[in-house]
């Protein structure tokens, strides 16, 4: 079973049927034991960092996330739901001063990115690291993404880079967890094969 993690971010139920295409079951849901025992959970996001963190913490999905991560369970963020992997987020410092806390699974911070017209809204290549588990036979492909804020910071095990502005992350595989900036459910083929090559390692 994929539980998708239902923290009040996110497109949900597009998540929900991209992730069925697999064959996997597939539920929505805040259950903490669901969450826990499922095959690969996956934790969307939308909006801004600080909301998110803020609906993260109210259901304990900082404990869930923490807890697969110790036991080396499979999990996969996408969009904010990968930002709030990193240290901390300044989406919104100009209204609250200083940076938001993330979950500090990887260092580094998500910053503006430094571009002239935001959010990048749009379909961008990605540079894919070698021997790569989602980007198998995608290579070349192109994803969509929506954001105005990126990780830039070069710390993990297979980094898949992107270019608008700045030089961004726009995926991560480190073990078991797995995170892109992009929206593979909204990427057509290439997101769906994408999420294909992880839900196969499961």
């Amino acid at each position: 079973m994929i539980a998708i993690l239902d923290y009040g971010s996110g497109n949900l139920r597009s998540a929900q049927r991209a992730f069925a295409t697999t064959g996997h079951e597939v539920v929505v849901t805040a259950d903490r034991e669901i969450c826990r025992k499922s095959a690969g959970l996956v934790v969307p996001g939308v909006g801004a960092f600080r909301s998110c963190m803020k609906g993260l913490l109210a259901v304990g999905g900082d404990e869930i996330v923490r807890e697969r991560l110790n036991k080396q369970q499979s999990t996969f963020g996408i969009c904010i739901g990968m930002q709030i992997f990193f240290e901390s987020g300044t989406e919104t410092a100009q209204e609250f001063p200083g940076a938001t806390p993330g979950l500090g699974i990887w260092k580094g911070s998500v910053d503006k990115l430094n571009a002239p017209v935001l959010p990048h809204m749009g379909w961008n290549t990605v540079s894919a690291p070698q021997n790569s588990l989602l980007f198998k036979g995608l290579e070349e492909e192109s994803f969509y993404f929506v954001h105005s804020y990126a990780a830039k910071t070069e710390s993990h095990k297979k980094i898949a880079w992107a270019e608008y502005g700045d030089r961004f992350i726009a995926a991560i595989e480190d073990e078991a967890f797995f995170a892109t900036q992009f929206h593979p459910e909204k990427s057509g083929a290439a997101g769906l094969a994408l999420i294909k090559n992880w839900t196969d390692s499961l």
